[in-house]
């Protein structure tokens, strides 16, 4: 599989770098950050532990997620991060994620990664289908994959013990032809 690197007009996405830790860090310790991902609030040595672990994976085992940095292009500081995953069996279907810093948030900067993301996944890779699992509660999430033409194929209710009680989740696909014809 091809090294990961996206440029958009204002980001890059490329790997966590040890680097990286505080800015990681500053984000994925707030409760509200981790409200709706499948991941806990964080300290300083969980962060260097995922970091170390992500840092020179690259995209292509299937059924593995890899974690990508989000950057501003023009000092690589990171606003967030990104998860992606091809499917096993069949690597051609992708599953993503995205996260991106409160102090990053409401700028445009979710809806530019993940349409870099798309369209990397859609032509540089063979994948055929991205889909994407979010909270039933996640309105942000929700609202920016219906902006980019994801389609909602799926209401999963209360199929998930999550932060304490059972929650419901949406599923939202885009194949490649869709992509294309909406470019």
């Amino acid at each position: 599989m091809k090294k990961l690197y996206i440029e958009t007009d204002r980001l890059h996405i490329r790997n966590l770098l040890p680097k990286d830790v505080h800015s990681f860090h500053a984000y994925r310790c707030l409760p509200e950050v981790a409200l709706y991902q499948g991941f806990d609030v964080m300290d300083l040595e969980a962060c260097e532990t995922f970091i170390n672990t992500y840092k020179d994976k690259q995209l292509g085992e299937p059924g593995e997620w890899v974690q990508y940095a989000v950057c501003l292009k023009e000092t690589d500081q990171l606003i967030g991060d990104c998860a992606l995953k091809l499917h096993a069996p069949d690597p051609r279907i992708a599953e993503i994620g995205i996260t991106v810093s409160p102090a990053f948030q409401q700028k445009g900067y979710a809806k530019e990664a993940t349409q870099g993301i798309v369209q990397w996944l859609f032509s540089e890779t063979a994948t055929h289908r991205i889909v994407e699992i979010t909270d039933a509660e996640n309105t942000a999430s929700i609202q920016l994959l219906e902006s980019i033409g994801f389609r909602q194929e799926g209401h999963f209710i209360e199929n998930i013990w999550f932060n304490g009680k059972w929650g419901s989740e949406y599923q939202y696909a885009l194949l490649r032809r869709e992509w294309e014809q909406n470019r």
